[in-house]
């Protein structure tokens, strides 16, 4: 497989199964997607070459792990140039208790995923940012409750077209 064909039904499904469980074995995945263990490993290694699956990793519980405050937190900075930009960014990597952080468009300029172990450390982490020469607003939202943590949806396989 090149790394720009598209993806077919089997790789889908391959995707598909993986989303639910990153453990299982080859032997059963392969029986799961209808195809022997040989070409199910060479396309689990094709899917990873080619960047459509980034890293298999266990999902953890913030809670069982101490950390009671989930927030998102929105933070516009005093200016978009690029040195400011790159200035924060290389900021934010280095702090552990910040999850993701996503440049956005709109009033805010990123918006990040934070964890605490309690209030008063999501403070500490607000003044943390306040602290930083390129922030101008901090906006945060702390969750109360998750609804919904679903899979990345996947596309349709291609349907083959008739032949003439």
């Amino acid at each position: 497989m090149t790394d720009d064909e598209p993806l077919d039904e089997i790789d889908l499904k391959i995707l598909s199964e993986l989303q639910k469980d990153g453990r299982i074995r080859n032997n059963e995945l392969a029986e799961r997607v209808g195809i022997s263990p040989p070409p199910c490993q060479r396309r689990m290694k094709s899917l990873r070459r080619r960047g459509f699956i980034r890293a298999i990793r266990a999902t953890l519980d913030e809670r069982r792990l101490g950390y009671e405050v989930t927030s998102f937190v929105l933070i516009q900075l005093k200016s978009q140039a690029r040195t400011a930009v790159q200035a924060f960014e290389a900021s934010i990597a280095a702090l552990p208790h910040v999850q993701q952080c996503s440049q956005i468009s709109g009033d805010a300029d990123f918006m990040l995923k934070c964890l605490a172990p309690n209030v008063e450390a999501m403070h500490r982490q607000l003044l943390q940012f306040a602290a930083m020469p390129e922030v101008q607003t901090i906006r945060t939202y702390p969750v109360l409750g998750l609804s919904k943590d679903a899979p990345l949806p996947l596309p349709e396989a291609p349907h083959p077209r008739p032949a003439d």
